[in-house]
Order: C-alpha cells, then structure tokens, then sequence
C-alpha cells in the first residue's frame, strides 16, 4: 500500500449524501398499500403511466414520473409496510443509487426521523464501491439529507461498514499485519485513543505465546494492536477481533477453493474496527479497548506443527489438533487479556468456523453468549437494524470433545459434529464465567449483491452490537 494512504476514501459513500440544493427531483417511498391512495395527489396522467408501466410499489423497485415535456418530474420508490418481518425499511433505497439516472434526489413525504435516518443510512451504504484497483463504471446518483434524519448516525454508522469493508477487501499482499495495524493507528489518532501494539518476539516476552505461535511463520511479523479510548471511570467495554490477513492453513494446508477468500479471515478484526470508530465518534460514555491479534498463518519450517502443546497466556495447555483452527488460538490469549480488567463486557467477533456457515449460511453470524439478557438484547438490537444473528448454545456437555491426552484442551474436536459450539467452548475457557461474553461468528462477506450490500466484505452485525452498546450504556450526539 502507498505511503500515507487512507483506508478510508476521500470518496466516500458519504459524499453521495448532500446539502440541500437548488434543483433535486422529489423522491417518494410508497407501499404497495398505500399506492392507490397516492394516485389521487398525483394527478390523472401519473395514474396513467404507472398503470401503463404496471408499477406494484414492491420494495426495491422504483417508477420514474415524466412532466409534460418528458423530463424527469417525480421518482416513486417501492417501500416496505411499516412493521414488516425482518425489514425496517433500511434497504428500500440501497438499491437506487446505482440504478436512478445520475442525479441529486430529496426525499419526499417521510416525515418519521427514525424512517427518514434508515433510508438515509440505506442510500449511504447503496453507495460503497471498492475503487482501489477498479474505477466504477458510473457515479452514483445522490440524495439530499432528509432535514429530520440523525445525520450523526448515518455517518458513524456508513463510515464504520466502508471502513470494515475496505480493509476486508483489500487483497492480502496490502493488507497484512503491519497495514492492519496503520489502520488502527490512524482510526485511533481521529479519536484521540491510545494506540500501542506489540510485535514479534515480544508477545513472548509478554507472554502473548498462541499469537507468536500462529504468525511466527510468516515474513510479516505477528503482532497485538492495543486501542484504549475514553474515561478510565466509565463502564469497561473490550472488543476482541480475530486479525488473520491470511490464512493457509498453516501445515493443516487448505485446499485451493479454501484457501481462496482467505484475505477475508480478518474479517473480525476489521468489523470491530468499524464498531470502535462508530462507539468513539458517538461519545458513548465506555472506556473502549480493542484488541486484535494481527497475524499470517503461513508455512515455513519454524511454523506450528499439528500434536504440538502450546502454554497460553492464562496458563492453560493446548495441543494443537488442527493448524487450521488458528484463529480460536490468537483469540485465547487476547481474551485472557481482556478478562483481566474485568470488564462489563466482552465481545469478540472471528469468522472462525465453516461450521457456522453450514449451519446458518453466510448472511447470519452465529451469537454465543454467557448471559441470557446480553444474548436476547443483541439479538433484538439484529432485529430492529436489519443486521440479524442467530444464537447458538453454548452446549456444556459437547466440552469433552475438546478433550486432550496431554494437554488441558485440544483446540478441534476429533468429532466432525457441532464445529461452531465447540469453537466457541474453547474461546469460553478463557473467559472467567461472572464476565458477560459474547462471540461472533460471522462470515464478513456477501457472497452475492443485493441493494446496500455488494459482493465483497461485509461488516455484518456492527449495526446490531453498535445500537445494543448504545442502548446499554447511553452516549450523546
């Protein structure tokens, strides 16, 4: 990556939101329900062209209005119905910008300031392109900001998921530990947050061994980045993200096709990123540390080999059943970390397991928690932001697969059941039981693109964890 480059764009999704202006083409959302109540405000020849086009107002589609000298007079956009299943309206425009002629557009008749702040935050995320290699083949068209949207919101909010997915997209070769660690530094610079980071050697000086072991192998040096932000006095907020830049799977070698998306395996540390920046730009009143063990799982001849027994930094022994089921094994020493300023919270996102992906496929992560009310909150919060998880238990009983001859645990079980659960029994060895917990599963892709959300990296659940923390702790705008 070039000296000094931003990882988030000076065209950004953002830039697409505009102040008010002159001329702009009034946007009007409409159910199908509310369609024919529309007609009459419309004026009979409107009527006429939407009959004629056979409009339905289905959510994601759109009618354009000509006057009567054929120029673009009025865009109508299909919405959802107030209240619908698993959609709060989020992505009811996401699709337009990219489809509306090139343009600026203001919104009309949404007078509900949650209403008109989705689709706000809709269009904004409509609007993130990966351009760092590819110039997009159009601009996108833009929407003036609605007067009675949370435009704070919006922006924390759009400026977190193109920060996540930027960082997910850029290919391996420019984006290992040491430019994952520029990022955070300069994400931490913006807020004022302390930043330190721990490199090579010295995570064994400083007893961090599962993350040394993991990125020993690699030319480009393992390392934990560090962020602390806010007042010492505030409730105690840590974010866990797993920072694999690559993954080959170590001597456990994957396949071609496994290996392939494999830049995306530090898809947890850079939703978490995204999160931090949102949580800092809001003022919530947290003291927020985040902390990313940042490696390469490489081969080479000094890398971990499968039966090896590795001391964590909580003292636990592990054998090594699997140099694939890395991630699990530089998570265990950050959450050792993090349990031991007894935090109110811990959260940890990874996209740890194809377990989880079976299970769920690839746009639900899977939520474990330790406490009950914390798992109904976050899953609620998924609810209400269009941004959904599915809990997965953490099943007690099946700890015994994790069970070693030599060692106080193994890190896989020699059992092809329950991959994601066992996952996480691991992770919650190093986490004291009183501690509210929660680990993230997810897969930080969108496999194919659909309105808001193009084929690529995905921050998926920030919204969810960012409006639960939100709701928890309280902030100021």
């Amino acid at each position: 990556m070039p000296e000094g480059e931003r990882f988030l764009p000076n065209d950004s999704p953002l830039a697409y939101l505009v102040p008010e202006a002159k001329v702009a083409v009034p946007l009007t959302p409409v159910s199908p329900s509310e369609l024919s109540t529309r007609f009459d405000s419309l004026g009979a020849q409107a009527k006429s062209w939407i009959e004629s086009t056979g409009f339905k107002a289905e959510p994601g589609s759109f009618a354009l209005l000509p006057d009567s000298n054929g120029k673009l007079a009025r865009v109508l956009a299909g919405a959802s119905k107030e209240g619908s299943p698993g959609n709060n309206g989020l992505w009811d425009l996401a699709g337009l910008p990219s489809a509306l002629p090139e343009g600026i557009y203001a919104l009309d008749g949404v007078n509900d300031r949650e209403k008109a702040t989705r689709m706000a935050l809709g269009w904004a995320l409509g609007c993130y392109a990966f351009a760092r290699y590819k110039k997009p083949k159009r601009d996108f068209a833009k929407l003036v900001w609605p007067q009675n949207a949370d435009r704070g919101k919006v922006e924390r909010l759009a400026k977190g998921h193109a920060l996540a997915r930027d960082l997910i997209n850029t290919p391996a070769e420019e984006m290992g530990p040491a430019e994952l660690q520029t990022a955070a530094e300069e994400l931490a610079r913006n807020h004022q947050a302390a930043c330190r980071t721990i490199i090579g050697d010295d995570l064994l000086k400083q007893n961090y061994p599962t993350i040394h072991a993991v990125g020993r192998a690699s030319s480009r040096a393992p390392r934990l980045i560090d962020i602390v932000w806010g007042d010492a006095a505030s409730p105690k907020i840590t974010l866990v993200g797993k920072g694999v830049c690559f993954d080959t799977g170590g001597l456990d070698l994957k396949t071609a096709a496994g290996m392939r998306l494999m830049k995306k395996d530090m898809g947890g540390a850079a939703t978490v990123l995204g999160l931090a920046g949102a949580i800092m730009d809001a003022g919530l009143p947290v003291r927020l540390r985040v902390l990313i063990p940042a490696v390469d799982n490489a081969v080479a001849g000094n890398a971990m080999r499968p039966m090896d027994v590795i001391r964590t930094r909580k003292g636990i022994s592990v054998e090594v059943g699997d140099t694939d089921a890395e991630g699990r094994l530089i998570l265990c020493d950050a959450l050792a970390e993090a349990a031991s300023e007894k935090p109110a919270l811990i959260i940890d996102l990874a996209t740890l397991t194809g377990a989880a992906r079976v299970a769920l496929g690839p746009e639900l992560p899977a939520l474990f928690a330790s406490d009950e009310e914390l798992a109904a909150d976050i899953v609620e919060a998924g609810k209400r932001e269009s941004d959904p998880l599915w809990r997965l238990p953490l099943w007690r009983p099946y700890r015994e697969m994790l069970k070693s001859n030599i060692a106080d645990i193994n890190n896989v079980s020699d059992s092809s059941f329950a991959g994601a659960i066992t996952a996480a029994l691991y992770l919650a060895e190093f986490v004291p039981h009183d501690t509210k917990w929660a680990h993230i599963d997810t897969y930080a892709w969108n496999q194919k693109t659909r309105p808001g959300r193009p084929e690529g990296g995905e921050a998926l659940c920030l919204r969810a964890l960012y409006a639960m923390i939100e709701a928890r702790f309280g902030g100021k705008r």
